[in-house]
């Protein structure tokens, strides 16, 4: 089923934010949402992330947006599907970021470490092009 206008925007919105997640860093869905202006959507972006296209012949892809640099607000990589969680940790160990696994089998990230919140993405500050 096609998107609206409305929702391909949202959907090229999140992507190009998430392209600005500096390699190494980590941030949560709801901040990606406050970045775009509605704090209310990070399950949102957590869908966006979901259906994020695999083929390189679409303008956003897995190739080109880091989806791995996006977990939820309490550090930890959620389960999408099985196996999701470990490959996100994965990519993310490949980028330098610690992952560390609980009693649980969950993987978290340390946000005082490796956490990217800024108050503006960079491509909206002043002067950049």
């Amino acid at each position: 089923m096609p998107r609206t206008d409305e929702a391909e925007f949202w959907f090229n919105a999140v992507y190009a934010a998430v392209q600005e997640i500096p390699p190494g860093k980590v941030t949560s869905y709801g901040h990606i949402a406050l970045l775009l202006g509605y704090p209310q959507r990070p399950r949102q972006v957590g869908v966006c992330l979901k259906h994020l296209p695999t083929s390189s012949e679409e303008y956003f892809h897995s190739g080109n947006v880091p989806w791995q640099r996006v977990i939820n607000s309490k550090g930890m990589i959620s389960h999408r599907e099985p196996g999701s969680a470990e490959r996100q940790a994965d990519a993310l160990r490949h980028e330098g970021v610690e992952v560390e696994t609980d009693a649980m089998g969950e993987f978290y990230v340390d946000f005082g470490r490796y956490g990217w919140f800024p108050s503006i993405l960079p491509s909206e500050e002043e002067g950049s092009e």
